[in-house]
This record gives structure tokens, C-alpha cells and sequence, in this order.
């Protein structure tokens, strides 16, 4: 199938799906992108994107939605929210919902935007194959991890895990969460963090090169401590610098990103936080 004929999805059209599927449309592919939110169809039209209005679970089956569901890719962005109980239950659920309905369409292929939250805090560097059943960092990290083995076990599409770490760029910072926050723990943890930049040309360089069935950790190089980047953070955004507590004991967690370079020959665009960029 030509590049330019081949349609993707984006079920979440939020921060990243946006973007992502403007670089896509950009790109040639024909994009159609989902929101909850009825303000947003303009946008996502204006931005060469086919808008569907889908709420999950309650429209999924709804007949305007019908098309949404006619792709060959599904870039699967619905993460598991936060205050959300009982999400190691519900969130798979969730996901196994949406599944169904990918099974009965023609959609070939589904790229799960999961995350390193999956892995132990402690553990030292962490690899694909590195995650402890029964040992997460917090509840959705379990949450998210079940619900890739939910759609590993469909056989009629192939699926694609990209683990993110903490997002940023642009409007989204997390130094504006911690600002002028005092005694907070673990200074000497590294930070695994992504721009979104890397976020839309990582998913697009999945699908350019079809890695399929495969699993990614999408972690910048740089793993400055939580310390450091937050209070150079403040420094540069000019917000007040959050305060650590000393001589505490801190996890010792890094995220490996060496197999997503060596497969996709992947050289990141901001591969380092630090940097401060938009």
C-alpha cells in the first residue's frame, strides 16, 4: 500500500495527538483524530485531521463514528488518568473495550502509547524486560502494563508498546507542578523525561518503518537528578525554586533507551532536559 494512501487514527487528540497527527498529515498519510471535546472538532480540522466526537466507552459504536474505525493504524492514546480507584481493574477494562471494537474493524495495526511508570523504582537501569509483576513505581503503572498484555492477546491486529516517560514541552513543563514546593524527597533520583518533538518523530519512524510487535522505552539520554533539573528548571522559567530534603535516600532508576535508537537508528532532537528548550 503507498505511503500516501495508508489512513491512521488517532483515538486522542489531546497534547500529543494532536501534534502527532499533524506532523502525519504533513507527512502524507490520511489522519483521522478523535476528542471528547466539541470545541476542539475545529481545530483538529484545521489542522488537515478528519475529527470524529468519541467518548469512550459510551460513542464507540456510535454510526457517525463509523469511519473513524476504517483505518489500517490505530495510534492508541488514552491513558489510565489520574485519581482514578481501583485503575489496575478498570483501566484494562477499558482498553479491552476499545479492543473489541478494533477487532471487529479494519484496523491492522495498534500503536499503545503505555508508560515507564510499568518499571520498579529501584533497579538501576531499566530495559523492555525489566518489569516486576507485583513491583510497580504506583497503581497505574499496573494498570498500564495489563492493559498491554490485554491487547498483546488479540491475534486479529498487530501491536506496537511505546513505554513514554514523563512528557514535556512547550506549554507542558512538570518543574510549574513542583514550584516552591519545600521538603520534597528523593533529590538525587534521575529524571525520565521526552519531549514532545521526539514523542510525534518516534511514532512516525514506528510506522515509516514498520516495527511492528515490538516494545520501546521513549526516554531522552539525559538523566539529570530531580534536584538539579527541577531547581535549574525554576531558574530558567523564572518560578520559585523548589526546595529538597537533604541526606535522604533516593531511588536509582534510569530508563534505557538504547534498543529504540538501535532499531529505528533514532537520534533524539532534545536529548537532553537540561537544555531547557520550549
Amino acid at each position: 500500500m503507498k505511503k500516501e494512501k495508508l489512513k491512521i487514527s488517532i483515538l486522542g487528540c489531546g497534547w500529543l495527538g494532536l501534534p502527532l497527527g499533524i506532523y502525519l498529515a504533513r507527512s502524507g498519510y490520511i489522519v483521522k483524530g478523535s476528542t471528547t471535546s466539541t470545541e476542539k472538532i475545529k481545530t483538529i480540522k484545521q489542522s488537515e485531521i478528519e475529527p470524529y466526537l468519541l467518548m469512550v466507552p459510551d460513542s464507540l459504536n456510535n454510526p457517525e463514528n463509523k469511519e473513524f474505525w476504517n483505518s489500517d493504524i490505530l495510534f492508541l492514546n488514552l491513558p489510565p488518568g489520574r485519581g482514578n480507584k481501583n485503575v489496575e481493574e478498570t483501566y484494562p477494562c477499558l482498553i479491552k473495550t476499545v479492543a473489541d471494537k478494533i477487532s471487529d474493524s479494519s484496523i491492522q495495526w495498534v500503536i499503545f502509547a503505555s508508560s515507564t511508570s510499568v518499571y520498579p523504582e529501584n533497579g538501576g537501569i531499566m530495559v523492555e524486560n525489566d518489569v516486576e509483576e507485583n513491583n510497580f513505581s504506583r497503581p497505574s503503572g499496573e494498570a498500564v502494563y495489563r492493559a498491554e498484555n490485554v491487547l498483546k492477546e488479540y491475534e486479529s491486529f498487530d501491536c506496537t508498546i511505546v513505554r513514554f516517560g514523563g512528557l514535556y514541552g512547550y506549554d507542558r513543563h512538570p518543574v510549574n507542578y513542583l514550584a516552591g514546593r519545600k521538603e520534597l524527597k528523593e533529590p538525587e533520583k534521575p529524571v525520565n523525561l521526552i519531549h514532545q518533538d521526539d514523542c510525534v518523530r518516534i511514532i512516525s519512524e514506528i510506522i515509516g518503518q514498520q516495527k511492528k510487535n515490538e516494545v520501546y522505552n521513549a526516554v531522552s539520554d539525559g538523566h539529570p537528578p530531580r534536584r538539579t533539573f527541577y531547581q535549574s528548571a525554576a531558574e530558567h522559567y523564572g518560578l520559585e525554586a523548589p526546595e529538597f530534603l537533604e541526606n535522604v535516600p533516593s531511588s536509582n532508576r534510569v530508563i534505557s533507551n538504547e534498543k529504540l535508537k538501535k532499531d529505528l537508528d533514532y537520534f533524539f532532537i532534545h536529548p537532553n532536559p537540561m537544555d531547557h528548550t520550549p
